[in-house]
This record gives structure tokens, sequence and C-alpha cells, in this order.
């Protein structure tokens, strides 16, 4: 029993150590090992950690909803759409982590999506024909918009110059995703 406390609460310390901690863990004078949430605050990522994993997020969501286009969409228009888009965002996304690399320190890109992107993803997978051209197409629009406020916002005010270079230079490819977006015909 005293070494599953104590092995519980070199844990906690270890997790407190690394700025992550979750739980406290007390020991009660029987012996026995309480756990409480408490919290602490997650150190949030610094602003260029942020941009990368956003700008990371966008191009894994547009990667994954062009894939679904190339397979679900009847219209050769989504489909030409698509695979541009594809094409587009694998190169972004080599750019991305290229510079990333070469920051001092160095950045690790993480293309998890947001819970909104997700959702997207999850309900194009279940839709086919119009229906999902029609919800792609709207997707397209929406995704590309906030990446588009998201460069330039970046641009103007970001903490790493190779990425204020990358936001700025990828802004006029992204207005004209946009507009293509926009003009989609499903």
């Amino acid at each position: 029993m005293k070494l599953a406390a104590m092995t519980m609460t070199a844990a906690a310390l270890a997790l407190t150590a690394c700025g992550h901690k979750e739980t406290t863990t007390t020991m009660t004078t029987d012996n026995t090992v309480v756990a409480t949430n408490d919290i602490a605050a997650v150190p949030t990522p610094s602003g260029g950690q942020s941009f990368a994993n956003t700008a990371a997020a966008s191009d894994a969501f547009e990667i994954a909803t062009s894939k679904l286009a190339l397979d679900k969409s009847g219209s050769a228009a989504v489909k030409k759409f698509a695979q541009k888009m594809i094409d587009a965002h694998t190169g972004s996304t080599a750019r991305l982590k290229a510079i990333a690399a070469g920051a001092v320190p160095a950045i690790t890109p993480d293309p998890t999506l947001t819970a909104g992107q997700q959702a997207t993803v999850d309900s194009l997978k279940n839709l086919t024909g119009p229906d999902f051209d029609k919800a792609y197409a709207a997707a397209q629009v929406d995704g590309h918009q906030k990446t588009l406020d998201a460069l330039k916002a970046y641009a103007a005010t970001g903490d790493v110059p190779a990425f204020k270079d990358f936001a700025t230079n990828l802004v006029p490819t992204v207005t004209a995703h946009l507009n293509m977006a926009k003009s989609l015909k499903p």
C-alpha cells in the first residue's frame, strides 16, 4: 500500500514538474490516497507555436475534406477543385514544417483538427452526391475564410519573422482558393 501511495505521489510530482498537473494526491492518516481535481493552468503555446498549429490544422482539414470529395462527389468541377486543394495544402504543409524546423527553438506543428473542423469532416462522411457537394463547397468557403483571417492577423502581429513571411506570402493563394470555393457550382 505504501509503495502504491509513493508511486502515485511520484507521478503527481513528475506531472507538476512538467507543468501538466491534473490531479493532486494526498495521503490521509490511515494511509489511503485521495485524489482531488486541481487542474493547473497548462502553459499556452507561444504565438509561433499557436500559429503553426492553426496552419497545420487548416491544411489537414482541407486535405481530409478534399479526399472525401474525390470519393463522394459526382461533380467533375468539385473533384477538380478538391484535387487542387490536396496538392496546394500538401505543399503548404511541407513549407510550414520546413520553416518550423528552422525556428529557434524548433516548433512542431500539430495538425489536430479543431472540434468544429472534426465535426464538419464527420458530417461530410455521411453525405453523398449533390448534398455532399453543397456541404463541401460551404465548408471550403468557411475554412478558407478562417484561414485567410488567421494568416492576415499573424502577418500583421506575429512573433516569428519566418512565419510572418509565410503568412504574408500565403495570403494571395488562400484568397484565390476562397474565391474559387465561392464560385464552385456543385
